[in-house]
């Protein structure tokens, strides 16, 4: 049995004879988008609308150049031919601006996801600094309460008879 190469076995299929032409779907997007932009502009509509006044004029009126008498058909086909291609590029621009914006939702919604939960996060801990403020004694709560403490002590001390003991000198006032 002699071995064949590997091109001429049955079982191992051929590759393409057709040169693969590998175009970056991106860069080709890009490039319709600008196509389909530049499409909508009025530079484009003046640019055609010149052009279509130039091809009737030259076809009426220069009789040594009407290739395209009356009727214009090939003004026709080439305003098909035009539409034809038109279309898809701005169907595809299109498609491709929904993606963006498809996108661009979903970014917007996970950020405003995330900024309700960091909000609910935000308003728990305040609530729970509220608690916790509460239980804190205030400045007035502990003085009403070192007043009533004086006010218990003061009630509770004998009072000195003042008869009893005569105070050798007098006490000097408190200095604020």
């Amino acid at each position: 049995m002699t071995d064949r190469s590997s091109s001429q076995r049955l079982s191992t299929p051929r590759t393409s004879r057709i040169p693969n032409l590998r175009i970056d779907p991106d860069t080709l997007g890009r490039l319709t988008e600008s196509v389909a932009r530049f499409f909508g502009t009025g530079r484009y509509l003046a640019i055609q609308t010149v052009a279509v006044a130039a091809w009737i004029v030259l076809n009426v009126y220069a009789v040594s150049l009407k290739w395209d008498p009356y009727p214009f058909i090939l003004l026709n086909l080439a305003f098909s031919t035009q539409a034809a291609y038109a279309a898809p590029l701005i169907l595809l621009a299109q498609s491709r601006q929904e993606n963006r914006d498809r996108i661009s939702l979903d970014e917007d919604r996970r950020r405003a996801a995330q900024t309700k939960a960091d909000t609910e996060y935000l308003a728990r801990e305040l609530a729970s600094l509220r608690l916790a403020v509460g239980e804190v004694a205030t400045r007035d709560y502990l003085h009403h309460e070192l007043e009533r403490v004086r006010e218990l002590l003061e009630a509770l001390r004998p009072k000195p008879d003042p008869a009893q003991t005569e105070p050798a000198h007098r006490p000097a006032k408190d200095v604020p």
